[in-house]
């Protein structure tokens, strides 16, 4: 594999605060204090929406965990009908989305055909479109775009076997699936972005509990889906720290990696790396202050957010903590 070196840019020069004569070292992830507690949980979405943030799903039949970042307050919501956990949740013109869901337990989790809502105005939840005939399965990346939702790979039974390529779009207008163009290679417990009308895949792993591999088989490479053209491409470099249950941001031109798990360490990653999309080029920064896995990123007012997740490889300890990365 090709060997990953990391330029001395500044954090200022990655997303886009100041001057390029800035050290980076003017930014740093803080842990915040806050008023109030979210039900500690992994493999769940963390989600913006209207202005909070919305921590939805995870392991057991949890209430949902709502953030106010202008107070640093906690609140609580409403519990979905069932449990929903392993996916890449989303919002959707104010609601929260969870498609391509397992519920159930360890290693056979069932994916589930149903996608739910949670509705903030409202906090209720509510059952929605189907998955694709034959295509059902579960930890997926889900992104939208002008509208549309894609869902990409994932695996059919739990953590056990069942990896699929399948990438498909659903029109929130029309109420339709489309199936579209397989993506490169098998994955599931990876992450998405979407930057500058291409799709990246990013992390993950092909969980095969069925030959006792559940976090050995990690993916190095980034796949690449262009909206223009309709075909997929794989970078040159990997990604630099091969995790997976890991989670990403885009932000200008550039993408932001960080958490995740894997059989290199017993702790989950706190490792925050930035690939450059114009270059294909990988930099460090600053590493989260506790690594977790199975939660997900949120941009929002030019800072970094994330929250709860698991520290350790597996399911404990599950987390409360929130950590923001702003200036100092």
């Amino acid at each position: 594999m090709k060997r990953i070196t990391f330029p001395a840019l500044s954090i200022l020069t990655i997303i886009g605060f100041g001057s390029l004569a800035q050290n980076f070292n003017v930014y740093e992830w803080e842990t915040l204090t806050c008023k109030g507690e979210p039900v500690a949980r992994h493999e769940a979405a963390f989600i913006e929406a209207n202005g909070n943030f919305y921590l939805v799903g995870g392991r057991r039949i949890q209430e949902v965990s709502i953030f106010n970042p202008e107070t640093n307050t906690w609140t609580n919501g409403a519990k979905p009908p069932v449990e929903l956990h392993h996916f890449e949740g989303f919002s959707y013109k104010g609601n929260i989305y969870a498609v391509g869901v397992q519920t159930g337990n360890y290693p056979h989790e069932t994916s589930m055909k149903q996608t739910y809502i949670y509705n903030p105005a409202t906090d209720t939840w509510e059952k929605n479109f189907d998955m694709p005939e034959g295509r059902v399965r579960a930890s997926t990346t889900a992104k939208v775009y002008k509208d549309k939702l894609y869902v990409a790979c994932g695996i059919i039974d739990g953590h056990w076997e069942g990896h699929v390529k399948w990438f498909d779009c659903y029109d929130f207008k029309t109420g339709k699936w489309e199936i579209l163009p397989d993506a490169p290679r098998f994955r599931d417990h990876a992450t998405s972005v979407i930057c500058n009308d291409k799709l990246y895949l990013l992390g993950g792993r092909v969980t095969s509990g069925s030959i006792d591999k559940v976090f050995e088989l990690t993916v190095p490479e980034v796949d690449v889906y262009d909206f223009k053209t309709g075909k997929w491409s794989t970078l040159a470099d990997p990604v630099p720290t091969q995790r997976a249950g890991c989670t990403a941001t885009a932000i200008g031109d550039k993408i932001i990696f960080t958490g995740g798990e894997s059989m290199s360490q017993e702790d989950a990653h706190n490792q925050v790396e930035c690939l450059d999309t114009k270059t294909g080029k990988w930099s460090k920064l600053p590493s989260l202050n506790t690594g977790r896995h199975g939660t997900q990123l949120i941009w929002y007012k030019k800072k970094l957010y994330i929250a709860s997740g698991c520290g350790h490889r597996g399911g404990a300890p599950e987390l409360k903590s929130i950590e923001c990365f702003s200036k100092n």
